[in-house]
């Protein structure tokens, strides 16, 4: 029997732990070159559906880096085909779709999601991973309704979500009952990563900082409240993050959630002020990976400095990491935060 290093889910639930566990978005794929040599044979979509090979580059970055948690490795995207929405992930772009959400009408054309049938290879790459590789809990994740809707809707990736907006204001029928099936995919689907093995959930609602606080509470937190109700009851941690929403900290802090995930625009120190009373996640900007050591080292005390404040804290990014970051970096840097934060705590 492997014995499991369960500090991040402790650090997750906000109690004590000997060191900050660390691990980093997008710690498995694009910056390691054996990722890149798979991908010079195979799409994300092939990888994805050999759960071999998923559960191989998912649990590279372990074995490499010694983080204390895994990543499954695939795509927000991954469940939205089993619900009758085609997505072609196309390099340099980004997930496209080519029948966007236009109407009420197309809305209730989408379907329900059955993970065994529609996505067993995520499953199975579940239970190789937590039942034959992993020394470390799995995160598994979806992604939330409001970013999902915004590639259904705009047809692909979007700087302003004009689109999405305009038709969350224009016709909220319409959007409330997409949020509806959106939450149904996703509660039926992560929780099917939970049965299977998946110690930890992160949702990520990467978009939704284009939202304002009073649009957020109307549209969407309600939503929010829903998924989080339902995963609750799978007594596993969950973990909200979203890029560039630091302003819906508080909102977030108000869900039945264990983890607020910060980018690098808020400081951990700022939303403790600001009420944030749950474990906190982030946030080293992924930038800095690629400067100089002794630059890494600086902000990466600084934040350790604020995040060991008071119990509940979890080191990673900010965002995810980039293709020009080097392996060594971080390996370097999982050692450093484990190192620092040990001594600090003694």
């Amino acid at each position: 029997m492997r014995e499991i290093n369960e500090t991040i889910l402790r650090a997750a639930l906000g109690e004590k732990t000997d060191y900050t566990p660390v691990w980093y978005m997008r710690q498995a794929g694009r910056s390691q070159p054996e990722y890149r040599k798979l991908k010079e044979k195979y799409s994300l979509f092939e990888i994805t559906h050999q759960p071999e090979l998923c559960a191989y580059v998912t649990r590279l970055p372990v074995e490499q880096y010694d983080v204390d948690a895994a990543i499954l490795y695939k795509d927000i995207m991954s469940p939205l085909p089993s619900i009758g929405v085609h997505v072609d992930i196309k390099s340099g772009i980004g997930p496209v779709i080519d029948n966007p959400i236009q109407s009420l009408a197309d809305v209730e054309k989408l379907g329900e999601i059955h993970p065994e049938q529609d996505v067993p290879y995520v499953l199975e790459t579940i239970k190789i991973l937590t039942q034959e590789q992993l020394s470390v809990p799995l995160i598994g994740f979806a992604g939330a309704p409001f970013t999902l809707a915004s590639y259904m809707i705009e047809g692909g990736p979007s700087k302003n979500y004009n689109k999405t907006k305009a038709f969350m204001y224009s016709e909220p029928k319409a959007w409330f009952a997409l949020m509806d099936k959106l939450a149904e995919m996703t509660i039926t689907y992560v929780r099917a990563q939970i049965h299977a093995g998946a110690s930890a959930i992160q949702i990520f609602d990467s978009w939704v900082g284009a939202l304002n606080v009073p649009d957020y509470r109307h549209f969407i937190k309600p939503v929010m409240e829903k998924i989080f109700n339902e995963l609750r009851k799978e007594n596993v941690p969950l973990i909200m993050f979203g890029v560039g929403a630091s302003h819906l900290a508080k909102e977030w802090n108000d869900l039945p959630l264990d983890v607020v995930g910060l980018d690098w625009r808020l400081s951990i120190q700022e939303a403790r002020q600001l009420g944030i009373s749950k474990t906190i996640q982030g946030n080293l900007d992924p930038a800095l990976l690629i400067a100089p050591w002794k630059v890494i080292e600086e902000r990466v005390k600084e934040i350790l400095d604020q995040g060991l404040a008071q119990p509940g804290y979890i080191f990673n990014l900010g965002h995810g990491v980039f293709p020009q970051v080097q392996p060594e970096t971080l390996k370097r840097l999982t050692s450093f935060v484990h190192e620092y934060s040990a001594g600090k705590i003694k």
